[in-house]
């Protein structure tokens, strides 16, 4: 557990940076005052934390600075973090597949990390003794199959896939054919992340999501949208899109080593009612970590 906050705290540490850079009366230790606390709100805000989560934070501390109940910088600092884990302990993320085979379908953008995410995930369920099977959906982008065959050879995953330009939705129909058949316990669905217009991707993904629910009731059982943290608010936009058009159950946060905007968990999670499942602190086939609400917010400040 140990080795799991220290990498996730060197992770976070450009977004804690930039944090403490805004917040530094909170290391000096000026005195509290309504002053200190809009500079505090300021502060969250540029950290891509979202105005919803900075005005929550703030009006628990203004309310408690009242009540005299915040009499130094060390104090606000504890609360900050208690009213931060509140507001991701809110919405419980299991990541559960309980149907045999189950589907996860994994969505996003381009350039998010979507690929990697996937082999990662693979690996991760195949260490924990599931059979896992591949659906390279993402016909496409030049070279998605094979970047996905990689990863599949690697960890010795079967991957189905058609070539180049062919119908995602027949590539899904022969993925689901083929698991059933040689009975996993999940298949991951690679798709598209860039078509020539966003109305066009998201069409072709309904799709998608129609034919596994036909082929397979229930599926997919989890739909997965990866997003790059260095995209801050612009994040939270792609998550409202993808979440409009196939019902997201869960987020992917990719990227979090190399960025000063980890705080756009807290606007996902808050604004969208959709948690985070997973985040990526790094490019080993093991840095993909189950979200930890509690590891989060301690490495984060």
């Amino acid at each position: 557990m140990l080795g799991v906050l220290r990498g996730l705290s060197d992770g976070l540490a450009k977004t804690r940076k930039n944090l403490a850079d805004k917040l530094g009366s909170l290391i000096l230790g000026e005195k509290i005052d309504e002053a200190f606390l809009d500079e505090l709100e300021e502060a969250l805000i540029a950290s891509d934390i979202g105005s919803g989560t900075a005005s929550l934070v703030l009006k628990d501390l203004k309310e408690r600075f009242k009540r005299n109940e915040l009499a130094s910088t060390g104090q606000v600092k504890e609360r900050l973090k208690q009213v931060l884990l509140e507001v991701l302990s809110a919405r419980p993320s299991p990541f559960t597949l309980a149907a045999s085979p189950s589907v996860v379908l994994v969505v996003g953008v381009n350039g998010t990390g979507k690929t990697t995410t996937i082999g990662k995930l693979a690996y991760r369920l195949q260490t924990e003794g599931k059979k896992v099977m591949l659906a390279a959906g993402d016909t496409f982008r030049a070279a998605a199959s094979e970047q996905l065959s990689i990863w599949g050879e690697r960890a010795g995953i079967p991957v189905i896939k058609h070539k180049e330009g062919a119908d995602p939705g027949a590539v899904v129909f022969d993925a689901v054919s083929a698991a059933k058949a040689r009975a996993m316990d999940v298949l991951i669905v690679d798709t598209a992340g860039r078509l020539h217009t966003k109305s066009n991707l998201m069409e072709e993904l309904k799709k998608v999501r129609r034919i596994l629910s036909r082929e397979l009731p229930g599926a997919p059982h989890e739909t997965l949208l990866v997003l790059d943290g260095n995209t801050g608010q612009n994040a939270l936009v792609q998550a409202k899109m993808f979440h409009e058009a196939v019902g997201v159950t869960g987020i992917v946060l990719t990227k979090l080593d190399g960025t000063s905007k980890g705080g756009i968990v807290f606007a996902i999670n808050k604004e969208l009612s959709i948690p985070v499942k997973f985040i990526g602190i790094g490019e080993a086939i093991e840095d993909l970590r189950s979200f930890d609400p509690k590891e989060f917010v301690d490495a984060l400040l």
